[in-house]
């Protein structure tokens, strides 16, 4: 999950590739915006080059283009100009990044269609959409979703959150094994609180594909992405999808998977006062509920807790992605709450080594 600007700077760790490839997309506000005009601004050289390429199409290569809509970007004040007009012209000739054309896809001249198409997907950039918005489509992992407005876009850090869970996995049945009597042990139940496109749910089922996962959200645009993702690809038939705020109530409905190994949640965690100081393209185009965690960012984080000692397996785990404010304040919190019985087991930083991922273990039974 995003960060407000006030910790962007050390948050992103700009020269960190992974988070590189996210900025491109999902980029910081900076100053100055979109023009008041009612169209972008274009110099006069840029203008030249737009009517060039609208006039003789088959002068106009991928890199021509790259560099045009760059400028176009840059001036309007649209953060991560290049790496936008990269993904927008590599998506258009059916690539996933501008490096990994090859050469001829480079220098072979650009159809009006496919400057026509390359057009149509800048103008919403321009309009502060995100780039997975605007393509429609994400990586995760080594999975390819669907993204739409205003299901939230997963974040490339979160993808240490899966991490976590697998490594937990396979250290318990590491530990089994090495028993002298190895018992035999069912296949872990994984729920995933908000699941926003399927992300982490899907992505657990692919790198654990014994396991049972139940997927759970609030929104129904979420669940029907999801859904859609699933279908995609084709593990339809091994998830549940519910479509359902997390309450008393629905971990009634959720017992029926029976006792679960893994709670893995990214929930709203940003501190209420931090919200107005999100990325334009959050702010405008996302589900800000999916982001705001209350005034403390801990609202749905303690409601997690609390339900999660009737939900667990003794042993059991829930794995969250939290601020890096929240590892003080959920362990002073589970010390005031005793009768749950979770002890907080580990904190995990993330690749800028900052404390985002919380290892909580229940004890209850």
């Amino acid at each position: 999950m995003w960060k407000p600007a006030t910790d962007f700077a050390t948050m992103r760790c700009l020269t960190h590739p992974l988070l590189r490839r996210l900025l491109g997309l999902s980029p910081r506000c900076m100053p100055g915006g979109l023009s008041q005009n009612k169209g972008p601004i274009l110099s006069p050289k840029w203008s030249s080059l737009r009517q060039s390429c609208s006039a003789r199409p088959g002068l106009v290569t991928a890199t021509d283009v790259v560099n045009y809509w760059q400028k176009v970007f840059e001036t309007n004040g649209i953060p991560e100009a290049r790496e936008s007009s990269e993904y927008i012209v590599s998506f258009v000739l059916g690539a996933k990044t501008f490096q990994s054309l090859n050469s001829k896809s480079l220098h072979t001249p650009l159809t009006a269609v496919q400057q026509e198409q390359i057009q149509q997907l800048s103008n919403k950039r321009l309009e502060r959409m995100p780039v997975q918005y605007v393509l429609g489509e994400w990586d995760f992992q080594d999975l390819t979703l669907k993204m739409r407005p205003p299901v939230f876009i997963p974040r490339p850090e979160t993808e240490d959150l899966v991490s976590l869970v697998v490594e937990e996995e396979s250290r318990k049945c590491e530990k089994n094994l090495g028993l002298c009597f190895p018992v035999s042990v069912p296949h872990p139940v994984i729920l995933e609180i908000g699941c926003g496109s399927g992300a982490i749910a899907l992505s657990l089922l692919c790198k654990l594909p014994q396991s049972r996962v139940i997927a759970m959200d609030k929104e129904e645009a979420a669940v029907d992405l999801t859904r859609e993702n699933a279908h995609r690809l084709q593990l339809q038939e091994r998830i549940h999808i519910l479509h359902s705020d997390v309450s008393y109530s629905s971990a009634k409905q959720l017992l029926l998977w029976g006792p679960i190994d893994f709670i893995v949640s990214n929930p709203p965690y940003v501190f209420h006062e931090d919200m107005a100081s999100l990325d334009t393209e959050i702010l405008r185009y996302e589900d800000l509920d999916a982001l705001d965690g209350g005034d403390d960012g801990m609202r749905v984080i303690k409601t997690i807790l609390a339900l999660a000692p009737s939900l667990l397996k003794d042993s059991g785990s829930v794995f969250l992605e939290v601020d890096p404010r929240h590892p003080n304040m959920v362990e002073n919190w589970l010390q005031a709450h005793p009768n749950l019985l979770l002890v907080l087991r580990a904190i995990h930083k993330d690749f800028c080594g900052k404390p985002r991922f919380l290892h909580i273990q229940n004890q209850s039974r």
